[in-house]
């Protein structure tokens, strides 16, 4: 995030520069620091739709191969800018990866807008699946009308 503050004064402009910048650094692998899984995906919902995707073993990388999460160490979704409804991110009905909104709680992104998470490299944990019981992430549409588009990254461990 970078942007730069400017005021009006009598003699000067005065102003303020803010450059912030975070990431993780993941290596290959499953412990603190690594990762071995990767789900990026372009998605699109009809109007008023909804779906739940299934971190233990439904989605599949880009090699076809399934993906069986057990922890997620970065999840980004990105709302498209021409969206005219929102995409609103969690609550599943049942059986609800609720390690990052807790069962019911949701994330709206309107058109355009960003959401990103990321466990620290010095964290083993990052945010736990539970195949069968806790693995469902739910994406909506908020409104009729229109569909929505958005795009996913996961990133994770299989252990």
């Amino acid at each position: 995030m970078s942007g730069t503050q400017t005021k009006v004064a009598d003699l000067s402009y005065p102003y303020d520069t803010l450059n912030w910048r975070r990431g993780v650094h993941l290596e290959s692998g499953t412990t603190a620091g690594k990762a071995d899984l990767r789900f990026a995906d372009t998605r699109t919902l009809a109007a008023s739709a909804t779906e739940d995707l299934d971190l233990a073993g439904v989605l599949t990388d880009a090699f076809g191969t399934a993906l069986t999460f057990v922890r997620v160490k970065g999840i980004f979704i990105s709302a498209a800018t021409a969206n005219s409804n929102n995409v609103v991110i969690g609550a599943a009905a049942s059986n609800q990866w609720a390690t990052l909104l807790n069962a019911t709680g949701t994330i709206t992104l309107r058109p355009g807008m960003t959401f990103a998470a990321m466990a620290g490299s010095a964290d083993a944990t990052g945010m736990a699946v539970t195949a069968g019981t806790g693995d469902l992430l739910k994406i909506a549409n908020s409104g009729a009308g229109t569909s929505v588009t958005y795009d996913i990254v996961i990133i994770g461990a299989s252990a």
